[in-house]
């Protein structure tokens, strides 16, 4: 991105070619997620084969599913606030667009390296609880309203965990950019030896674990999927939404995880390093060696979201406020003295 920016192309012209890249990872990274996790993972853990008619091996799948939506009235129910029932997934995939501004892919791969990239990435994706809220009360239907709600609170609650458990990564890499966490585990040794860097997953395993766990109630994937839950909400706050509407919140959930894959990648894997691998090349192999990262903390994603049932309301707020926050306060502790000491 640097490089290209080097040339002194006019600003419409740089903001037009960020938008479009930015555009092209939030779908490239939903279409992996849904193909090769949804429809192949969860088949062959379940001993079925997925969708296979379309496309070799049912590679054109999402393509037919695609077309299908776009065929699909676009409802509105009766009693809903129009303008705010038509937004409300706008704002969503907004939000999921502006976390994908600060994840670098590459030393000079990134739209935007912020002094404070992290933040920046957990600011924007807890905006899409505004346009969840939003989808359920403009439906003017208490299932859609009740699923919105349950959105909220579980998203406050989990929030919180997962900001504390970037704390400790922060603390060790004294930074809030993501560029530099990767450069800190890049540079770092472990007992003298720079081989590998340090990958903050060995000094962070515990961050890693409330990060992950905190990531999957944030997705609402299961068992934290109770704002979507069928047998008791319908579909929650998705409920009246159909067509390409219903469609653009789907991308969001998927493209956010993809997100939140990278983010957790590049706090706790290294990024886009790989060892031995520098200047120009790495800006080469960096997305290659990010999205294999990505692939595998998506497998402990949907691993999760199909192996355990639902956990009931409470025991999900007991869960966040009993175990997970005093776990990521010792955690930070912790990391505070070791750095302190060491």
């Amino acid at each position: 991105m640097h490089a290209l920016l080097a040339l002194n192309p006019a600003y419409w012209q740089t903001t037009t070619l960020k938008l479009v890249v930015i555009l092209l990872t939030v779908v490239t990274g939903a279409f992996i997620l849904v193909y090769g996790f949804l429809f192949k993972m969860m088949a062959h853990m379940q001993s079925r084969l997925g969708p296979m008619e379309a496309g070799p091996h049912g590679l054109l799948q999402l393509m037919a599913e695609f077309g299908k939506f776009l065929q699909k009235e676009d409802i509105f129910p009766s009693k809903a606030d129009r303008r705010v029932f038509a937004l409300a997934p706008f704002v969503v995939l907004a939000s999921t667009f502006l976390v994908y501004v600060v994840i670098p892919a590459g030393p000079r791969l990134i739209v935007e390296d912020f002094d404070t990239g992290i933040f920046f990435a957990l600011a924007m994706s807890s905006l899409s609880v505004l346009g969840v809220l939003m989808a359920g009360w403009a439906s003017a239907n208490k299932y859609s309203l009740m699923g919105a709600l349950r959105a909220a609170g579980q998203l406050i609650a989990y929030e919180l965990p997962l900001v504390l458990a970037i704390v400790g990564v922060v603390v060790q890499a004294q930074s809030l950019s993501l560029q530099t966490i990767v450069h800190q585990q890049a540079d770092g040794a472990i007992f003298g030896f720079t081989g590998i860097g340090t990958p903050f997953i060995l000094t962070q395993f515990v961050g890693f674990f409330i990060f992950l766990v905190a990531m999957q109630a944030e997705l609402t994937q299961t068992p934290f999927d109770m704002p979507l839950a069928e047998s008791e909400l319908v579909a929650g706050y998705l409920t009246e939404y159909s067509g390409i509407r219903f469609l653009l919140f789907f991308i969001a959930e998927f493209a956010t995880a993809f997100a939140f894959a990278a983010i957790a990648a590049t706090l706790f894997l290294g990024g886009w390093y790989v060892p031995g691998v520098h200047g120009a090349m790495a800006d080469v192999i960096g997305p290659l060696a990010l999205g294999a990262k990505i692939i595998g903390v998506s497998f402990l994603i949907f691993w999760i979201r199909f192996t355990y049932p639902r956990f009931r309301e409470d025991q999900l707020q007991t869960f966040a406020w009993k175990y997970l926050i005093p776990l990521s306060l010792i955690n930070i502790t912790a990391t505070g003295i070791l750095k302190v000491v060491f």
